[in-house]
C-alpha cells in the first residue's frame, strides 16, 4: 500500500468515526472496513482497494452482506418502491453535496458475499469520503438493515 493510499484510508478511517454512524471503523489488508450500525447479521461498509473502472483509476465503496435473507430484504425494498439503486443513492450524494450519479454494481462475489459497490474517482478523496456516508444513509433504511422499532 502507498503512502497516498494509507493516508487516505487513514483519513477515512477519521471521518467514518466522527459521523458516528458505523458499529466499528477499522482499516484491514489495505481496505477500511465500517461495520453496520444495529444490523442483526453481518453487514459492512468497504472502502478499497483501488482499480479501475471504464479505463479510469478507481477507488471502490460499498456494502457487503453476508447473509443472503438480509441481502434480499434490501433488494425487495427497492423492487417494491419502483426506484433504482442509482436513484436512492443519487439522493444521498446530493445531501452530501457531491452531485453526481453513480453506477451500483450489485452481485454475490467469490466468498459468497452480496455486493453493491460503486467506482468513485480515484483522485477524489473527498468524493470517496461522501460516497462511503451517502452508502451509509442510503442502505440504512432499506429492507432489514435497522431493526424493527416494534420489537
Amino acid at each position: 500500500m502507498s503512502t497516498v493510499e494509507s493516508e487516505l484510508l487513514e483519513s477515512l478511517s477519521a471521518a467514518a468515526r466522527t459521523a458516528n454512524v458505523f458499529a466499528t471503523v477499522d482499516i484491514q489488508s489495505g481496505q477500511l472496513r465500517c461495520d453496520a450500525a444495529e444490523v442483526e447479521e453481518e453487514a459492512w461498509y468497504q472502502v478499497g482497494p483501488a482499480g479501475d473502472h471504464a479505463g479510469q483509476p478507481c477507488i471502490w465503496v460499498g456494502l457487503y452482506i453476508a447473509d443472503r435473507w438480509l441481502s434480499e430484504s434490501v433488494e425487495a425494498d427497492v423492487l417494491h418502491s419502483g426506484d433504482h439503486f442509482e436513484d436512492l443513492l443519487e439522493e444521498e450524494l446530493i445531501d452530501q453535496d457531491y452531485n453526481t450519479r453513480l453506477k451500483v454494481e450489485h452481485f454475490r462475489d467469490d466468498n459468497k458475499v452480496f455486493v453493491f459497490r460503486s467506482p468513485v474517482p480515484a483522485d477524489n478523496p473527498e468524493a470517496v469520503r461522501k460516497t462511503l456516508i451517502a452508502y451509509e444513509a442510503c442502505f440504512r433504511e432499506l429492507g432489514d438493515m435497522t431493526p424493527d422499532e416494534d420489537d
